[in-house]
């Protein structure tokens, strides 16, 4: 496979999701990028914008196992990795592996279990690891936490911690569908109260892990310009001086914009990043590790407005 075919293999996946999941192909390109540059993702939306339908759609197209966690406050970390269980017929522990052991994690509202649970993650976000009671166990090659996030709603969530958003490769915002999009979606699934099975729904399988494997090793040949590495470090480094920013992105975020740039400009068919690419991904790829200042939030500033002052900011390489 060549970069041609596998951004002609990652139009017909977007495609494919569209004939269900209606107005969310940003979003299905934003779930390549991740998957292919080995990140994970974090989707921000109010209830009933396709979040879950789509992640499941996603596996599907991709013969991948998806797995969900439906994130409480009562939710124990064993929960989420597993844990070792006494066999009283063979006298000895066993392991009970938890829903991580996937290859897509489907974290559904994450920001609604404690902090101790969410720590369940970090590991097996940035090992594709866990280790149970001193033991490390491996996760799938392919493992993908797509997790989401209710914007609205804040009372009894817990806000997720500097460490694990950091872990995110992108976040995602999701708003409500166009007038033409809603009524499509009323078209197609206006006949159920519930979300449609999937399973039922006919999508073709695009890919499986061979074509991932090739895909990912081509992100990883792509060419990066010695004028988009100093693009990429300059845009980072004016987060750090701008007067709307209190804490700027870290040499960790200016190396994942770069690995998210390359991953982009794969899915579109290309073995080198343009100045574009790096636009597109600034705000997603950092709009999560930056904290305003407070002058700034009391001129009513958000994250993607101070970021947007940076990249206005800073000439693009021609």
């Amino acid at each position: 496979m060549d970069m041609a075919e596998l951004g002609i293999l990652c139009r017909r996946l977007t495609a494919s999701i569209g004939s269900v999941v209606v107005g969310q192909d940003d979003v299905v390109e934003a779930l390549l990028v991740a998957l292919f540059a080995g990140g994970h993702i974090l989707i921000e939306g109010v209830p009933g914008t396709a979040k879950t339908l789509l992640a499941h759609c996603f596996a599907l197209s991709l013969e991948l196992e998806l797995k969900r966690i439906q994130f409480t406050p009562d939710l124990m970390p064993g929960d989420v990795v597993g844990t070792n269980l006494f066999n009283f017929h063979t006298g000895a522990f066993s392991l009970t592996r938890g829903p991580v052991f996937t290859d897509i994690l489907l974290a559904d509202e994450v920001n609604r279990t404690p902090p101790k649970t969410q720590s369940a993650l970090l590991q097996a976000m940035q090992e594709r690891a866990v280790t149970i009671d001193g033991v490390a166990h491996r996760l799938s090659d392919a493992f993908l936490v797509i997790a989401t996030q209710n914007p609205i709603e804040q009372e009894g969530t817990y806000p997720l911690p500097e460490a694990q958003l950091d872990r995110f490769l992108l976040k995602v915002r999701v708003g409500f569908p166009s007038l033409e999009e809603e009524r499509e979606i009323v078209r197609r699934h206006g006949s159920r109260s519930a979300s449609p099975d999937v399973a039922s729904l006919g999508l073709p399988r695009i890919a499986d892990r061979a074509v991932l494997a090739e895909a990912r090793a081509l992100c990883a040949g792509v060419r990066v310009g010695e004028e988009i590495v100093e693009y990429v470090v300059a845009l980072c480094r004016a987060t750090r001086a701008s007067p709307a920013v209190l804490h700027g992105v870290s040499p960790r975020a200016t190396n994942m914009l770069a690995t998210a740039s390359r991953a982009l400009a794969a899915v579109r068919g290309r073995a080198f990043v343009i100045p574009d690419d790096v636009k597109e991904l600034f705000l997603p790829a950092a709009r999560h590790r930056i904290v305003l200042a407070p002058a700034a939030e009391l001129e009513g500033l958000d994250s993607d407005a101070a970021l947007q002052q940076v990249l206005d900011a800073v000439p693009a390489p021609r």
